[in-house]
């Protein structure tokens, strides 16, 4: 497949990121400007980071006038499991791919972009992830803008619904592999289940330092072993020669 095809691919499945980005960053936007950013600096943050629980703690952390120290801290906490995610990428990029492509992936890895790209059969081209990110970091970033200027002409509650499209997004992205494969949809009922049960524990026994994202990186690592152990996945024949056991 030719880059150009490659970058058509990403843009298409990118498109229902992009619309449910700009719900979702519309109501950041209005948080932004609550805390004292300006349009500008609240696009701007949206442009750079494109994590909506990591800035939407940073905000709030800004509001409240906190030390860069602590904002670094809790963005680390935050956000590392998007190394976790870069990791994995890396083992379905060629490994003929270059420094600079990784880079620019890794920049544009989220929940969804990086869903969308683990789900591709094959190898994974870089140009696939370029496609993605170009529709849906500018709809993160105008979302995020528009909601600076416009959000507080709407009420709570619209803004409040637009969330829901991220949701139907996840369930577009875990569906058709799910339906393909019983294990995957086996292990994306214990990962919803464990998620729950983790999060009522935290709440239940106050453990604040056991944050949202230490119990994605937590959970990810059990139950992504765990699949590894109880259903590995046998490689592929290299040659046909070795396929046809000459």
């Amino acid at each position: 497949m030719t880059r150009k095809l490659w970058f058509g691919r990403g843009v298409r499945d990118g498109m229902p990121i992009a619309i449910g980005y700009f719900a979702v960053a519309f109501a950041l936007g209005i948080k932004a400007t609550a805390a004292g950013l300006t349009p500008w600096q609240s696009a701007l943050l949206s442009f750079l980071n494109v994590t909506s629980a990591g800035e939407a703690a940073g905000i709030a952390l800004l509001g409240v006038g906190t030390t860069y120290v602590e904002l670094a801290l809790t963005q680390l906490v935050i956000n590392i499991r998007y190394l976790l995610m870069s990791c994995a990428l890396s083992q379905k990029l060629s490994p003929t791919t270059g420094l600079l492509h990784r880079l620019a992936v890794g920049y544009g890895v989220t929940d969804e972009i990086f869903g969308i790209s683990a789900a591709t059969d094959g190898d994974l081209s870089p140009y696939y992830s370029y496609g993605a990110i170009a529709v849906a970091v500018p709809g993160w970033t105008l979302g995020t803008l528009l909601g600076a200027v416009m959000g507080n002409v709407l009420p709570a509650r619209a803004v409040s619904a637009l969330g829901v499209a991220l949701y139907a997004m996840f369930l577009a992205i875990i569906l058709p592999p799910a339906r393909k494969s019983r294990v995957i949809a086996g292990l994306v009922a214990v990962s919803a289940l464990a998620s729950a049960t983790l999060s009522w524990l935290c709440t239940a026994l106050s453990l604040s330092f056991f944050t949202e994202g230490f119990r994605i990186i937590t959970l990810t690592v059990v139950i992504s072993l765990g699949a590894a152990l109880l259903f590995p996945l046998k490689e592929a024949k290299e040659s046909e020669g070795v396929a046809d056991g000459n």
